[in-house]
């Protein structure tokens, strides 16, 4: 039997003629007709709350959202990714994130292995090296302390850490402070060692295979760095680690593979903050609270493992998602964290989520005759209510937005985090709700205006409402719950890709520019355009080449 697009099926027709009753329905009449709307559309798993209620959804949007899911196989899905099923089909591989937080005893298997005790074996590497460091135990090779420890890798090796890291400040030791070079731009790792001690710094090197063009250059311009300044070659054997899979290739640059931490191929780059990619965060944190962070994304593992769909956070965010997508024509999607620890989280679930399902082709090789993979975007409130919420409250496009908070801030400063979360309510309400011309026409006559300009002002002052929101809520922001967040999204992103039919955990769109670049930087090198290029592409790199040879 041929392959059905998802959009052919009589569940998505249904969703699509329900959403042709809900369009002109708004969201306070849905509010005033039930009363117990917000308590019937949140749930609480793994130290989160969501609120779902702020959606342009009834019980029978979910009823068909769910009937949708059952159809593609979600339960199916998720079942064989946490089997160690080789669902990543265009490369042949398990995808087992969830493995590398798996604090259960149970085995998780990938062509009949458990592969657990691998991932138990790297973690207490990582353990006793993190402790080696954080202690002192571990010196520079004149003999000092380390202060400074400088991942260099670039996209899931570098967002994830950086990410976590900075969300998770408060717990970090002052005495050991981590930086993040991902970009080949010689500014970026410039400015990072500016300062630095080299005798005191450690690299941590991120590449799985050792051959990433950004991440190989940025390591091998430190290790000038480190060498001007230390001149022995062997110092690189104490300066330097690597996070890889290729022994002689770290051999080779001068790092002993007895301080090379390994990870495996059924760990995806943007998936691998929870393997040994993650061994900045646990020097930032301590491996302690590393394991935290494993933790409550296993909490988060289990509750979308074992939920049904309808009780089930993640599933109940990505069928949400696909209702905005795919039937009420959003474009985009915004993550808003009411947390200034949280300011990189937006540009982490930008990679997960846009790399993931930013796809055209469906697993069997069909192109897709559907929106898939939003553009994801945003900024920690409130600073982005002084930016872009103009457009999301008042534009002509449909914005979901997410908005993430806590009760308690780790910096209760005078009543900053209250005024913070009061703007964090009443952005919701006001996207939701709303202003009538009349409600604004009111305000301004109340206010003593005159009613002819009263009249013309209110048409500006007027909000359509009708946006749709998520809340998510936590006590506070600490590894556990950092850890269920990410997850959260992990499993949202794999079932709006379940839905799509396609492969949320291939990337080939990366490769094309990669190879491309590698032709162009030899007729840099050279100094003479030999490739066939487009016409603008050729004048460019004539233009270049001569200026710099300028």
């Amino acid at each position: 039997m041929s392959p059905v697009l998802v959009n052919q099926t009589p569940q998505w027709q249904a969703l699509q003629r329900h959403w042709e009753s809900m369009r002109g329905q708004h969201l306070r009449a849905l509010f005033d007709a039930d009363p117990k709307r917000a308590a019937a559309m949140s749930l609480a798993a793994a130290g989160l709350y969501l609120d779902y209620s702020k959606n342009l959804i009834t019980q029978e949007t979910l009823d068909l959202l769910i009937e949708l899911a059952e159809a593609v196989d979600l339960r199916g899905w998720i079942d064989r990714m946490f089997a160690g099923e080789p669902i990543n089909t265009t490369e042949g591989r398990a995808v087992l994130h969830i493995a590398l937080r798996n604090r259960s005893t149970r085995p998780i298997q990938v062509e009949g292995e458990d592969v657990m005790p691998q991932v138990k074996g790297v973690l207490t590497r990582m353990e006793t090296f993190v402790g080696r460091v954080r202690s002192g135990d571990w010196r520079g090779h004149t003999g000092e302390r380390i202060t400074d420890v400088v991942n260099i890798g670039i996209g899931g090796s570098n967002l994830g850490p950086k990410m976590v890291c900075t969300a998770l400040a408060p717990y970090q030791s002052e005495n050991l402070r981590v930086h993040f070079v991902s970009n080949i731009d010689g500014t970026h790792l410039v400015e990072t060692l500016r300062g630095l001690n080299p005798a005191r710094t450690l690299f941590i090197v991120a590449s799985k295979t050792f051959s990433t063009q950004e991440t190989l250059t940025n390591a091998g311009s430190a290790r000038d760095w480190l060498l001007t300044a230390l001149v022995d070659s062997s110092s690189v054997a104490r300066h330097f680690v690597a996070v890889s899979t290729n022994a002689e290739k770290v051999a080779a640059f001068g790092i002993d593979p007895a301080n090379m931490f390994e990870f495996w191929d059924w760990v995806g780059g943007r998936y691998s903050l929870w393997s040994a990619i993650g061994l900045p965060i646990a020097l930032a944190v301590g491996f302690d609270r590393f394991i935290e962070l494993l933790e409550g994304a296993h909490a988060m593992d289990e509750h979308f493992r074992s939920a049904e769909l309808r009780e089930n956070m993640p599933v109940l965010l990505g069928l949400i998602g696909i209702w905005h997508t795919n039937f009420a024509g959003a474009r985009t999607h915004s993550i808003l964290p009411y947390d200034q620890s949280l300011r990189y989280f937006p540009a982490y679930l930008q990679q997960l989520d846009m790399e993931s399902n930013g796809k055209g082709v469906t697993r069997e090789g069909l192109a897709v005759q559907y929106a898939t993979g939003p553009v994801v975007w945003g900024e920690p409130g409130t600073d982005g209510q002084h930016a872009f919420y103009q457009l999301i409250h008042q534009g002509t496009q449909l914005i979901p937005a997410d908005f993430i908070g806590a009760v308690h801030s780790h910096h209760e400063l005078g009543d900053h985090h209250l005024k913070l979360m009061a703007n964090f309510f009443a952005q919701t309400e006001a996207l939701m709700r709303g202003r009538t011309y009349d409600e604004a026409l009111n305000e301004l006559l109340a206010a003593g205006m005159d009613e002819e300009r009263a009249r013309w002002l209110a048409q500006h002052r007027t909000f359509p409402g009708n946006r749709p929101t998520n809340t998510l809520l936590m006590e506070r922001l600490t590894p556990h719950t950092l850890g269920a967040l990410i997850a959260l999204y992990e499993h949202r992103i794999f079932t709006q890709g379940v839905v799509w039919g396609i492969n949320s955990f291939d990337q080939w769109g990366v490769e094309l520019g990669k190879q491309l670049a590698n032709v162009i930087l030899a007729e840099i090198q050279s100094g003479k355009v030999t490739s066939n290029h487009d016409a603008s592409t050729h004048a460019l790199l004539e233009r270049f080449i001569r200026q710099r040879r300028a």
